[in-house]
Formats: C-alpha cells, structure tokens, sequence
C-alpha cells in the first residue's frame, strides 16, 4: 500500500507466440479479475517487468522461450523472487526438461494441451502451495521417480526445515512466509510422499538425502 492506495497484484504472462498469451490472459482475467496482467515476448522482458514496482507474484513461463535458459533461469527468477508463485506452461513433454525445471525452482507445470478450465484449476492449486505437473495425458500430478517425488525448491526448504524438527512458525520465521503457507507445504510433502504424519515425511526425507 503507497499513499493509501492498494497496490494490484501484478502477474507476468511470458510466452512469445501472442495467441497463446490472450488464452492465458483470458483465462487468468476469469480467475484474478483484479489482478494486474503483463505480457512479455522475451525474458529481457520479463526481467525488466517483474523489477518494476511491486515485484508479482505470479509469472506464466513458457519453456521454449527467446533468452530462457532452463538450466539458468527458472533458477535465478526463484532466487530473486522467492516468495512468487512459478508456474511453466508449455508444449514441452521431456520429463527430464520438466523435472530440471521443477528441481530449478518452478513450483508447477501445465501443458498447453490441457483444456482452459483446467489451466484455471492448475493455477489457483498451484498458488495455494501444491505441487502439480498436469498435462492432457498425465490429467494430474507426475508419478514419482525412483520413489522419491520431485519437489518445488520451497518444497525443499520445507522439509529440510522439518528434518531438523523445527516447528511451522519456525520454518515460516526462517522461510518469510506465513505459517498458513507452511501448513500447505507440509499437506503437499505428506501427499507426495504417501505418509500421514511430519515424522515420517522428514525420515523419507532424510533417507533421500534431502
């Protein structure tokens, strides 16, 4: 808030071919009416929109993009804007492309294949902390690899945070974030590891090497 006027959340549709960047924003309009939606053609552009003003808190990344390096850039947008929701949407079907993707610090992956109310219903799970890698084959979350489920960076935080038996308005003052979100990411590890409590989730954990 500046002056007494409430800033609008600002969201950043990234992607180079304009038609799929309406479909997003037309869907987003639906679900974030008051949200304030900037378009980029090229990362440039996205580093350029995202340090102007309040930083977003949400940026729609396409992976086949004019600057984007997967190895180099989902990473340090993360490192930047930590506390921003990631979500990639992309033709890209290379498991290995998207779980780097994930492990760089995406938080979700959508394909450009899945219909539009189910980009909708991706997004909004994907803001509230879940982990979700949808396409039009998969029609949910990735199955796990090597028994071990691919985490979000902040997933990892979490749980490392866990592992050293720190509460959640502990991991939430280490973190920044609030404890409500704390609360999503530990449901979301519990889910994706397929246990029922904290303990067990950071003993899988540690023996993962987490």
């Amino acid at each position: 808030m500046t002056d007494g006027i409430i800033e609008r959340e600002r969201i950043v549709i990234a992607d180079d071919h304009p038609v799929f960047r309406e479909g997003v924003r037309l869907v987003l309009e639906r679900v974030y009416p008051s949200a304030a939606l900037l378009e980029a053609t090229d990362w440039d552009e996205v580093l350029k929109i995202a340090r102007e003003g309040t930083p977003p808190s949400t940026f729609m990344l396409d992976l086949l993009f004019p600057g984007m390096d997967v190895e180099s850039s989902i990473g340090a947008l993360r490192r930047e804007f930590p506390r921003a929701s990631i979500v990639i949407i992309s033709m890209v079907n290379d498991r290995d492309i998207i779980d780097r993707a994930m492990r760089e610090g995406a938080d979700g992956f959508i394909g450009k294949d899945v219909p539009p109310a189910e980009v909708a219903a991706a997004i909004e799970e994907i803001r509230d902390g879940a982990f979700v890698v949808r396409t039009a084959a998969t029609g949910g979350t990735a199955p796990r690899e090597r028994g071990i489920p691919a985490l979000t960076l902040r997933q990892r935080d979490v749980l490392r945070h866990m592992i050293a038996g720190k509460s959640n308005k502990e991991i939430a003052r280490e973190l920044g974030i609030s404890p409500f979100t704390v609360r999503i990411h530990v449901s979301a590890l519990l889910r994706l590891f397929g246990v029922s409590t904290r303990a067990a989730a950071a003993v899988k954990g540690a023996e993962a090497g987490i």
